[in-house]
């Protein structure tokens, strides 16, 4: 249940790496910049490092490697459609199996939190506290609806991919830089909402392109776009009225990231160009076993990687920050830095621990995905579809809000999320079970 890139048959071992690699580079990222500090009090804060300490901004611009995850997804995903199609499966059940496989882990994992944050509230805890908790165990929730979206998007991008091939990621682009425009000039928020479709959409397109040999690795185009992208987003940084910051600094405006700007999508653009320039070296070495035997794991780990790397946070906080025990030198200073080091040393050892916890678990949902998952044949369209736009609303508010906003627990959103999952599960299931009686 791990895989986050679902049917990515006839691996390229290339493309796997890449969305490990991201996914290590984003926990390591959210580690990196989430400090902690002791008040006199003995209660707990987490100053923003990226609004305090205003140069590790530019650390973003090695930790913002989320474009290389779409390029991947899209990569896979267009195989397993081109398949799908290939052996007259339908797009409701293809679409309706990719969004089962997120949305079964996201639904547990978001199940268990808003379980221990009504305890937390019915037993008293601080409301301050219980909300910087509960938006911390969401702030990496903001992928998975833009990325559920381009799942049951894929049959339509694919068919516009094989008809216009590069001339689709272009489009989007285009219309990307108009929507940000409109953002930046007359402050249409909603016109920007487009752009978390577009921007990484741009980069799922091209891993459309990239699987078809339209965009050639170590070529010319490759390093054009890797150069001319780089420098897009520093002309955009340097003229332009974008920060650096690849990833959201509250009060920052315009952001980077909320939404997607035009910097961010010559960043993907440029980050794109220079995956296809590494990829031959890259496939050689991974070519030992001994190395891919590294990756592999990872790879199929990534779900549970990327939904539960913040627990290793409230584990470490509570053994040693409640307790007085972690030094605390001035934050953001250089012993600080210095003791970043174990701080993330400790946080991988406790995450190895959190997920062989969850290897039952993982294996309980993986028996309920293959048993609930829409068929081949036409499921229920109002029950994937209900569920899934249920879903991608909850997931959008436990993004921008967290799991416990102003400190209370979220009924609407916690309900929404756990009809919407149950809504795709029973999609799953008519289609299973009608797929047994015409069997018989």
């Amino acid at each position: 249940m791990g895989d986050l890139s679902v049917g990515s048959g006839g691996r390229d071992r290339c493309v796997d790496f890449l969305r490990a690699w991201a996914i290590v580079l984003v926990v390591f990222g959210h580690w990196l910049i989430t400090g902690l500090v002791r008040d006199p009090n003995g209660a707990i804060s987490a100053p923003e490092l990226l609004a305090t300490v205003h140069w590790t901004q530019w650390l973003t611009l090695g930790f913002q490697i989320m474009p290389l995850f779409f390029l991947a997804g899209g990569h896979a995903a267009g195989g397993s459609w081109a398949r799908a199609l290939n052996e007259g499966r339908t797009a409701t059940g293809w679409v309706g199996q990719r969004a089962l496989r997120l949305l079964l882990p996201a639904g547990v994992y978001s199940g268990l939190v808003l379980v221990a944050v009504a305890i937390c509230s019915a037993v008293g805890v601080d409301p301050g506290i219980l909300a910087l908790v509960g938006w911390a165990m969401a702030m990496q929730f903001w992928f998975l609806p833009v990325y559920l979206l381009l799942s049951a998007a894929t049959p339509l991008l694919h068919a516009a991919h094989r008809r216009w091939g590069l001339r689709v990621p272009v489009v989007m682009g285009v219309i990307a830089v108009v929507a940000d425009v409109l953002v930046v000039t007359v402050h249409a928020p909603v016109v920007g909402l487009l752009n978390y479709v577009l921007v990484w959409g741009v980069a799922y397109q091209l891993g459309f392109c990239w699987r078809d040999l339209l965009l050639t690795e170590r070529s010319a185009l490759a390093a054009c776009m890797a150069v001319g992208g780089a420098v897009a987003f520093a002309a955009l940084v340097a003229l332009g009225p974008f920060p650096v910051s690849l990833i959201l600094v509250t009060g920052q405006s315009p952001s980077n990231t909320n939404p997607p700007s035009a910097a961010m999508l010559a960043w993907v653009i440029g980050q794109v160009g220079v995956a296809l320039l590494v990829a031959p070296a890259l496939r050689r070495l991974l070519e030992r076993e001994q190395l891919w035997g590294l990756v592999r794991p990872l790879g199929g780990a990534s779900m549970t990687l990327y939904l539960w790397h913040m627990v290793p946070v409230l584990i470490v906080a509570a053994a040693f920050y409640l307790t007085g025990l972690a030094p605390e030198p001035a934050y953001g200073s250089g012993s600080w830095w210095v003791l970043r080091v174990p701080w993330l040393v400790v946080l991988g050892v406790v995450l190895v621990g959190v997920v062989g916890v969850l290897r039952p678990l993982e294996r309980t949902l993986s028996v309920v995905y293959e048993r609930t998952r829409p068929g081949d044949l036409p499921c229920r369209p109002w029950a994937l579809w209900g569920g899934m736009a249920v879903s991608v609303s909850a997931l959008v508010w436990f993004a921008g809000h967290g799991f416990a906003y102003g400190g209370r627990f979220p009924v609407q959103p916690g309900l929404g999320l756990a009809v919407g999952v149950g809504l795709v599960m029973v999609a799953g299931r008519s289609a299973v079970g009608r797929s047994v009686r015409l069997s018989v």
